[in-house]
């Protein structure tokens, strides 16, 4: 690590990019999620990376977009790189996100903040693409976990119909299968009427079976999964995308210094921190880590840097962050929770790993065939 003032100085500039896609009407739309998830998280990293890098004679710029499109997106991250920017965080579909990257040049270093999708962790990995958003295998895996350690093994899955909740429902089987639990009725959800006023009737119809120990649901935009706890057919409970969720970060979640960070969030933005938020916040964060470190904000250098043993993020979830050499995603625990409280944490103790704990969430090395450290 530098010591002392450099003798010009170091300007590092970070291009954050956001499309999230208009997708319709919600039936259950209680609680809508903000349109500026994730750009906060990454103005309150910014700041973070200010405080630090005042000290060092160091600047940190932060150059956002909030796009309306697709096309908007990509267009942002054209005029950005025109400018000099090579460092960039993205919230965006995967179809978004991939197109980014197969533009982006050698020396540029993106960061994904938004999209889930397995295919970007184990078949589609891209050299200069990392992530600091959980994959659904993740957050599946850590679900899956915490139902085999409370031998509640024989569950019913309902999947909803948008590409994210098969996504997320397949990533589930995955699950399943792995932690030894029985997905004993697995049902797509094909209504598409509002059940506000038929919900009582409708659900526990739709939930019969003979027995389950719980029912998970996979509604990623929250169609109907608002409605489905305290419904189904036999008192059971209700996991998933509803009900108790695991996810990135959570306002309930307050141990590690974590309600610092949560109050200052609070007052930056009005509101909430959420996964967006804590994905763009790591991302960021990520970057300020490494620009202190080595004193220098080229790419290629803090690419190098992440990967590498010095490096460790420390994030508010009681463990040392790093990043997985061969797909590019953090290991990072996962916290479970229902609106009001935490429940858990993820990885358990009893789910062992050769490297890291953290590595049982997620597909593992040999299940991906990413390999873009060789």
């Amino acid at each position: 690590m530098s010591s002392g003032v450099p003798a010009e100085p170091l300007d590092t500039r970070i291009g954050y990019i956001q499309w999230v896609p208009d997708q319709g009407p919600v039936l259950s739309n209680v609680i809508p999620e903000p349109e500026d998830a994730g750009l906060r998280g990454a103005e309150l990293a910014m700041d973070d990376n200010s405080t630090t890098g005042r000290f060092l004679g160091q600047t940190y710029t932060l150059q956002s977009t909030v796009a309306n499109s697709a096309d908007a997106a990509m267009a942002a991250f054209d005029t950005m790189r025109k400018t000099g920017i090579e460092l960039f965080v993205v919230n965006a579909p995967v179809d978004t996100l991939k197109a980014i990257t197969d533009k982006a040049g050698q020396n540029t270093l993106i960061f994904n903040a938004g999209a889930r999708d397995d295919a970007l962790r184990t078949r589609q990995c891209h050299t200069n693409l990392l992530h600091t958003m959980p994959s659904y295998s993740m957050l599946t895996d850590a679900l899956g976990q915490w139902l085999s350690q409370r031998r509640w093994k024989e569950v019913f899955l309902i999947t909803g119909p948008t590409g994210a909740d098969k996504g997320w429902a397949d990533a589930f089987r995955r699950s399943a299968k792995r932690f030894g639990l029985e997905i004993v009725e697995d049902k797509p959800w094909t209504f598409d009427a509002d059940l506000r006023r038929t919900v009582s009737r409708e659900l526990p119809l739709f939930t019969r079976a003979d027995d389950y120990d719980a029912v998970v649901v996979a509604d990623v935009r929250g169609d109907f999964g608002e409605y489905v706890p305290f419904n189904t057919w036999l008192p059971r409970p209700v996991a998933g995308t509803q009900g108790m969720m695991p996810v990135a970060w959570h306002r309930v979640v307050e141990s590690w210094g974590a309600a610092q960070l949560q109050n200052r969030f609070r007052e930056l933005a009005g509101r909430d921190m959420n996964s967006e938020d804590y994905a763009a916040w790591a991302a960021v964060r990520s970057i300020g880590t490494a620009v202190t470190d080595l004193d220098s904000a080229n790419p290629t250098e803090i690419r190098n840097f992440l990967f590498s043993d010095n490096f460790q993020l420390a994030a508010f979830k009681g463990r040392k962050l790093t990043y997985r050499d061969w797909n590019g995603q953090l290991r990072q625990p996962i916290p479970l929770v229902h609106p009001r409280g935490l429940v858990a944490r993820a990885p358990f103790e009893g789910f062992l790993h050769p490297y890291s704990q953290m590595d049982t969430l997620g597909f593992d090395k040999p299940e991906s065939e990413c390999r873009i450290n060789n």
